[in-house]
């Protein structure tokens, strides 16, 4: 019996409560990005947001919340019931296991694999079968046609955004992203010497997660909501969910590939002592604003514009910035070892 505990019961209840560990903030903070998003664009507009709900309006996600657990769920007459519900769990679901490869803080991991970087783009590349069974299984050619769009966009800018990656991955010799951390910590933070590559992959980021001004999927005059017209209640929730929950993971990949994860942006101010984890929530936090700031700035690009910038533009660049790195680190002897 205690071996049973000590080898199996033990480290598993360890393991699920570092899972919870990891969810449960990031499904506040997707909560509160919502009410974030509120407030930033509010304030450009120079509107108040949210502001009866609570102090501030700080009770506003909690409200919006409980409307939709509580409101009907509609099911179109010819939809396929069984994707028609899959698709949103799928889609959510894979919004949260990516986080077991993103490292917080040294030992802050929760799957410190070696091929962390593979496994990340993996799972993103998997989220567009969530959002083609949506658009196929409610039976609607308005859902059908934006899952079509939205798919191809996300496909088209997954090219760019691997390439971007590889680029990273030759200066450091390894997949997993606690090492390409530790690969910054030796130098500079890789936004100096790859800036354009930080450039594409955060517009990349945008198209990915299909914000504005790539938001063609939801066109409203076109397609009224994309592939989620279909859905209400809970199961548009999750779709909501799952969008806010890539925002987050994509500014994370993001502090983790260019910004030196929870490295200190104060080196040389050993006395100012903030944890790892702090620095690395507060570069996540200044890149979702950059999300919020763009989708009050920008406007919609056309669907021609959408797929000439990545193919056309970001593709070419990235392929050429990728054989100039490769160039510089053989030739310089600067190749990780």
């Amino acid at each position: 019996m205690a071996n049973l505990w000590t080898g199996y019961v033990w480290p598993t209840a360890i393991t699920v409560a570092e899972i919870i560990a990891i969810i449960v903030p990031v499904l506040v903070g997707v909560a509160y990005l919502t009410y974030a998003e509120r407030k930033v664009i509010g304030a450009m507009q120079l509107r108040k947001g949210p502001n009866v709900i609570g102090p501030f309006g700080l009770f506003q996600p909690l409200a919006d919340g409980a409307k939709l657990f509580f409101k009907e769920t509609i099911f179109p007459n010819h939809a396929s019931r069984g994707v028609f519900l899959v698709a949103p769990a799928l889609t959510f679901f894979l919004a949260m296991v990516a986080w077991a490869v993103v490292p917080f803080d040294e030992g802050w991991v929760l799957a410190n694999i070696n091929v962390g970087v593979l496994y990340l783009f993996a799972i993103s590349s998997l989220g567009v079968y969530g959002i083609i069974m949506a658009g196929w299984a409610s039976n609607s050619k308005y859902g059908f046609l934006g899952a079509m769009r939205s798919a191809a966009q996300m496909v088209s800018y997954e090219v760019s955004i691997g390439f971007v990656m590889i680029a990273v991955l030759l200066c450091v010799g390894s997949l997993n992203l606690t090492d390409i951390v530790h690969a910054q910590e030796k130098g500079v933070w890789f936004i100096i010497p790859h800036l354009p590559l930080f450039i594409i992959f955060f517009i990349s980021g945008l198209a990915e997660t299909n914000r504005s001004p790539f938001d063609l999927p939801e066109g409203e005059s076109e397609l009224v909501a994309g592939y989620m017209v279909e859905y209400s209640s809970m199961p548009f929730a999750m779709f909501f969910l799952g969008e806010y929950a890539n925002m987050i993971l994509m500014s994370a990949t993001i502090t983790t590939l260019f910004l030196g994860g929870w490295l200190s942006p104060l080196p040389f101010a050993p006395f100012i002592w903030v944890p790892g984890v702090i620095w690395f929530v507060l570069k996540v936090c200044f890149l979702l604003f950059g999300f919020l700031w763009v989708r009050a700035t920008m406007p919609r690009y056309r669907y021609d514009q959408l797929m000439r910038l990545g193919w056309k533009v970001f593709l070419p660049f990235s392929l050429v910035w990728l054989v100039l790195t490769a160039g510089v680190l053989e030739f310089g002897g600067l190749l990780p070892k």
